[in-house]
């Protein structure tokens, strides 16, 4: 992928690693076009970048990324990435009362979502990259968090199989694998601990210009290389069993 003269779009640009990105791409010369559910947001993010250019959308609703599809394909043809970055998790018992509501919602967004606008853009003459943000926990699941990671990797085996598919098409899959960064995914202060965001674009940056269609990042970088015990005894420490 190359790094500049893009047009770009970022599936929940406004926040974490999609305002990093978004961010960078910037920096990088490139024309970038970010959507989200929350105008608010979007607002803050054209008052700190007028450059951007930015559409407001549910992702978990089929019509809305039809409209917004119909939307690029009038306004902005040229588009030539997609980045499938938008993604929400939750901690959920399968006890609870909600839990089919809560997981059909990480479903909606998490899967359903890059798949279906994958299956949209591809329409696109312009189009040659897409780019898949997955996570380290499609590898090594959380269990307090099973559907968001079960959600990854999905999205991670769905990657794989598009490079081949897409391949005569010549047509660049890029997956982004992040380990734990400290944003605001799964809740304010979850994630303190873990490192900035910044760091991790840094790294994918350095990755992309070597080319790289992997984008790993400290944890994510050990768990896409372990092998089944290394897997195995990290998800056992990490869900303190056994």
């Amino acid at each position: 992928m190359k790094l500049s003269n893009n047009k770009i779009l970022i599936t929940g640009g406004a926040s974490g690693i999609g305002l990093g990105l978004t961010e960078r791409f910037i920096q990088e010369n490139n024309t970038v076009i970010i959507c989200g559910r929350r105008e608010s947001l979007l607002k803050e993010i054209e008052a700190r970048f007028p450059k951007v250019i930015t559409y407001k959308c549910d992702l978990s609703l089929p019509l809305e990324r039809k409209e917004l599809f119909e939307w690029i394909s009038e306004n902005h043809k040229d588009l030539n990435v997609l980045v499938n970055n938008a993604g929400i998790q939750q901690s959920v018992s399968l006890s609870d009362e909600t839990f089919y509501d809560r997981a059909k919602e990480e479903i909606d967004i998490n899967i359903e979502a890059p798949l279906h606008l994958a299956s949209l853009f591809i329409q696109l003459k312009s189009l040659d990259t897409i780019i898949n943000v997955t996570s380290g926990l499609a590898f090594v699941p959380m269990v307090k968090m099973p559907v968001y990671c079960a959600t990854k990797a999905f999205l991670h085996s769905f990657t794989l199989s598009l490079r081949q598919l897409l391949n005569a098409r010549n047509i660049e899959i890029i997956e982004m694998i992040p380990p734990a960064l400290n944003t605001d995914l799964g809740g304010k202060g979850r994630h303190d601990y873990a490192p900035p965001v910044s760091d991790f674009i840094q790294a994918v940056f350095e990755q992309l210009a070597q080319g790289k269609s992997e984008l790993t990042f400290g944890f994510s970088d050990a768990m896409i290389k372990a092998g089944p015990e290394d897997l195995q005894n990290t998800f056992l420490r990490m869900n303190q069993l056994g």
